[in-house]
């Protein structure tokens, strides 16, 4: 009778009553628990339903249901979790699919993990985190050539809704030199959850991957989870002092989901309706990653970000591209010109480039920017016919390179090109 009885703890449980339920927020009494803590709560077929603290109001307790189809009933018992803010992580999870709490997606039987770390992540000292000073191998020769990412760089990669974001991440997988790959997709639809893990993610990378996957139609609070879980699991292994890439698509569906939750807990809307705390989440989830210095780990991030309506002022965009170390912007007119990836080189930036690479290749690069920005300043005008050959010697310059420049950017999905070929065919078309 007793052998089924929990006496870890070794203090009386508080054992809260579910007093209101809305669809997504949830009130109890006499559950006196911190932000942040879990919480079971039985439901009417005697399922226990996850939940997290959130919030008060009076002597009242906010929980946020992590299950949305739970049966809840008044007066249901509501009993703490004590795993409710603990990542399990280690090399276990190399090759495995989870979702936000940690459970196997991949039919291959539970993840024998037997380490933790805090899905908050750790506080930090400024003064650990390391300068980018090493170039990144991303396997793009766009990338490597005009945007080159460092060690521990955090990129965001901007775009509207079906320009290519998805495809380059895949192409950046295949071809980065890292020890981790980590992968979080956060509210995507599930069709390309499964397509993401065939195509993207073949054997050999498979092998060194984590995938955190929650799909659209899940709980907002399982979204933001599953973002903390991937972030939790990749500074795992940067402690372990490896180089690890993480990848989360997306971020905008993040804050989405953080908009949710703070509108639900009566948070002013601010600009296009996010509140404060999602417009506050970004910093805390980007500034995780970086390189350390004092393991010799480091996380290079690459977020996706959807610029609702192509629209690059749009206060997540704005908000991840202040806080991050170098933006790609994807152009639907370089896309509808089937020019892919279709990187808008003017317009992005990686703020570390000239840490990474030596005077040649950034007085290349810098040839390179200058071509495309006279082309696309001048672009009505040339294909309006109303510019004269010889009226200004670079524009004439960039009207008879714009093809070698389209050229050098268009690469197949599937083709690699490493940082190595990248410089040298960068030097040999716009060096000096």
């Amino acid at each position: 009778m007793l052998g089924s009885i929990d006496l870890s703890e070794d203090r009386p449980r508080l054992v809260g009553r579910l007093v209101a339920y809305d669809g997504l927020m949830l009130e109890a009494t006499g559950f006196n628990r911190p932000i942040g803590s879990g919480a079971r709560v039985i439901a009417a077929d005697g399922r226990a339903a996850k939940a997290e603290v959130v919030g008060f109001r009076g002597d009242r307790t906010l929980l946020m249901a992590l299950d949305g189809d739970a049966a809840h009933a008044s007066g249901a018992r509501v009993e703490p979790d004590s795993s409710g803010g603990i990542a399990d992580v280690g090399p276990e999870l190399l090759g495995r699919v989870v979702d936000a709490l940690g459970a196997p997606l991949d039919g291959l039987g539970p993840v024998a993990t037997t380490e933790h770390w805090p899905l908050a992540g750790r506080p930090g000292n400024p003064l650990d985190r390391d300068r980018v000073t090493q170039p990144f191998d991303i396997g793009v020769r766009a990338v490597n050539a005009v945007l080159t990412a460092g060690v521990g760089q955090r990129i965001a990669i901007i775009a509207g809704s079906g320009v290519g974001k998805s495809v380059l991440m895949g192409q950046m997988i295949a071809g980065a030199e890292a020890d981790v790959v980590v992968v979080g997709l956060i509210g995507e639809r599930s069709r390309e959850v499964s397509d993401f893990l065939a195509t993207k993610l073949p054997g050999p990378v498979r092998q060194k991957s984590v995938v955190v996957a929650v799909p659209a139609d899940h709980a907002p609070l399982l979204r933001l989870r599953a973002a903390m879980r991937a972030t939790a699991i990749a500074e795992y292994f940067r402690a372990r002092g490896q180089k690890v890439l993480l990848l989360m698509d997306s971020l905008t569906r993040v804050a989405h989901a953080q908009r949710e939750i703070g509108l639900s807990l009566g948070e002013p809307p601010t600009v296009k309706g996010y509140p404060p705390s999602a417009l506050g989440l970004i910093p805390r989830l980007v500034e995780r990653a970086g390189a350390d210095s004092r393991t010799g780990g480091s996380i290079t991030a690459l977020y996706t970000v959807l610029a609702d309506g192509d629209d690059t002022d749009d206060p997540i965009v704005d908000s991840a591209r202040a806080i991050v170390d170098g933006h790609i912007i994807l152009s639907r007119s370089l896309a509808e010109q089937g020019v892919y990836p279709a990187i808008d080189v003017g317009r992005s930036l990686s703020r570390v480039m000239a840490d990474v690479v030596g005077p040649e290749h950034l007085a290349a690069a810098a040839t390179l920017r200058r071509i495309w920005s006279a082309y696309e300043e001048n672009r009505d005008l040339i294909l309006m016919g109303a510019y004269a050959a010889g009226g200004d010697p670079i524009i004439d310059e960039a009207i008879a390179r714009r093809p070698d420049l389209l050229a050098f950017l268009r690469q197949t999905p599937k083709d690699r090109v490493s940082y190595a070929e990248s410089v040298k065919a960068l030097i040999e078309a716009f060096g000096s």
